[in-house]
């Protein structure tokens, strides 16, 4: 893998086109709460946006969120939660829905339903989703380079290596640290992981909003960033500082680079702060451009 470069201006050429080409056309996620219509006009037009699933709001808001913003030229990835799925009768009617909505990328969570139906995981409702037949030409599926709180390691990488053969990208969920998600790239590749990582990028946030939002999701999904990232926060919350993810892109930069790496490209977490973020990404742009 390629080395770690911390300043921009130590970029070597390729590795700043690479970064460019990232940042040029990124995926955007957008939470279902009430603020989510004030954050469209902040979309580059045509963007690809992507739609969580809260199981404050139901599944149903995803879908409807997802068809809207495809019908407004978008191109809108919806978060398919298995768990949030009951059976099923219910899959078979939002992949109906998918397909009139000309939806044709869906991203595929286990997700955290207290209460699941009849898929468990993400796995079997890829399973079923494959013996359904569906509109998607691209799929995607979570990858964690730091674990995950409640899955054991062993078998989250037999799950991803399951899942593999129905995706065409691994997302890594939200992290902050270059050196755990380069190292996880180069042992998956190692272990013969074939679709392409497309690395999560915490957006700019106010970390009091960023807690605020992750609460609102979900008590699971605050949990599993509190654990992970609680020293992070807490030193910006003293500070009463944004964090603005350009040191991270940059370490990542190399990855994009590297065809061994098969960096594909970044999903921006907005926390439904889409005009920070997308204020940021320009100014990365035009720099990396100069």
């Amino acid at each position: 893998m390629a080395t770690l470069l911390g300043r921009r201006r130590g970029l070597e050429a390729d590795v700043r086109s690479a970064l460019a080409a990232a940042l040029d056309d990124p995926i955007f996620e957008l939470l279902p709460l009430k603020n989510l219509p004030e954050q469209i006009p902040h979309l580059p037009a045509g963007a690809r946006v992507s739609v969580t699933a809260s199981p404050a709001k139901g599944i149903d808001a995803t879908l409807d969120w997802a068809v809207r913003l495809q019908a407004d030229g978008f191109r809108a990835i919806p978060h398919l939660s298995a768990r949030m799925i009951a059976d099923r009768a219910t899959l078979s009617g939002l992949l109906d829905r998918a397909r009139e909505g000309g939806l044709t990328h869906a991203f595929v969570v286990g997700g955290d339903a207290d209460e699941p139906g009849e898929f468990l995981d993400g796995l079997s409702l890829l399973t079923a989703m494959g013996e359904l037949g569906h509109p998607f030409g691209t799929l995607g599926c979570p990858g964690y380079p730091q674990g995950h709180p409640d899955i054991p390691d062993e078998a989250l990488e037999s799950a991803l290596h399951d899942k593999a053969r129905f995706v065409d990208h691994v997302t890594t969920q939200m992290d902050f640290d270059v050196k755990a998600i380069a190292a996880w790239v180069q042992r998956e590749r190692a272990a013969g992981l074939r679709p392409g990582v497309v690395v999560g990028v915490p957006g700019v946030a106010d970390p009091q909003k960023l807690l605020s939002i992750a609460a609102r999701i979900g008590v699971k999904d605050a949990k599993r960033f509190l654990v992970k990232n609680l020293r992070f926060v807490t030193g910006l919350a003293k500070s009463g500082g944004f964090y603005k993810p350009t040191g991270f892109v940059e370490g990542i930069a190399p990855l994009l680079a590297d065809p061994a790496a098969q960096v594909t490209g970044f999903h921006l977490y907005t926390f439904n702060a889409v005009e920070a973020t997308e204020d940021w990404r320009r100014s990365m742009l035009e720099t990396l451009a100069a």
